[in-house]
């Protein structure tokens, strides 16, 4: 059944930074309606987002310039992934200006690190478990390497998430030293690393999970209102890995630095 709800409050996020693709439709706001979809990500993304989005869009009966704005999680994350979004969600918000939306739709770029924070603190409030004091937000950055950002979390909706440090890479060997100073005591470890064999020591509970396209939905509001918002042609991805895709020749011009200087 279509939806009335007011279009000034009308969002898509979008969410492709990781192996998992998904897409949600709504306010964000508690209790509200949400329409979503979820599918494989990595290379299959890019044909399947769009196809993805025209199917919430028809489910709830919006048209594209009637949202308020386009969120994506803007890394880090998957490289290709992390374009994907980006590009989609630039094309969303130029797309309408023939439709009598000038200049665009806003959008919202947001970390994809306090997406999966958000993500894990809705699943502790929806099993009735108490918050910690921090949530540490860890991605799988491949190369034997993740991404980490922790979260103080201070109150029970995602507007109580405040970054204690800003998205960064590690090795796992050195992740107990970096979250020592940073995020004592009770903390939820989040992500999908703890596979890895360099974490098996780490202190914290551990909760398996991703970023989710609805987790950047709960966040928009508050960073909508904060100002976060961006004109589509300011929107970037966050990639934190310096050089993370190379070229046949970069790697060529590196590998032969690398053997000249031994």
């Amino acid at each position: 059944m279509p939806s009335t709800l007011p279009a000034h409050q009308r969002l898509l996020a979008i969410e492709t930074s990781t192996d998992a693709l998904s897409v949600a439709l709504g306010t964000g706001e508690p209790g509200a309606p949400l329409w979503q979809r979820n599918g494989p990500g990595g290379a299959q993304a890019s044909g399947t987002l769009l196809p993805m989005v025209r199917s919430v869009l028809a489910e709830a009966g919006w048209s594209l310039d009637t949202l308020a704005a386009v969120v994506f999680g803007r890394g880090p994350g998957s490289f290709t992934g992390l374009r994907t979004a980006c590009s989609v969600a630039q094309g969303l918000a130029y797309g309408v200006q023939g439709l009598g939306r000038a200049g665009g739709l806003p959008v919202l770029p947001v970390d994809t690190l306090l997406a999966l924070a958000e993500e894990a603190r809705q699943a502790r409030v929806d099993a009735g478990e108490p918050l910690p004091g921090v949530i540490v937000a860890l991605l799988d950055a491949r190369m034997g390497e993740l991404y980490v950002a922790p979260y103080a979390c201070g109150s029970a909706g995602p507007e109580g998430l405040t970054p204690l440090a800003p998205p960064r890479l590690c090795k796992p060997a050195d992740l107990h030293g970096y979250l020592r100073d940073l995020a004592p005591g009770e903390r939820l470890l989040a992500g999908n690393v703890f596979e890895m064999g360099a974490l098996t020591d780490l202190v914290g509970l551990r909760h398996t999970a991703l970023p989710t396209a609805a987790a950047l939905l709960r966040l928009a509001p508050g960073l909508l209102a904060a100002g976060h918002a961006v004109a589509a042609q300011d929107a970037l991805p966050l990639y934190v890995r310096d050089k993370v895709a190379q070229t046949t020749a970069e790697r060529e011009t590196i590998r032969l630095a690398a053997e000249a200087g031994t």
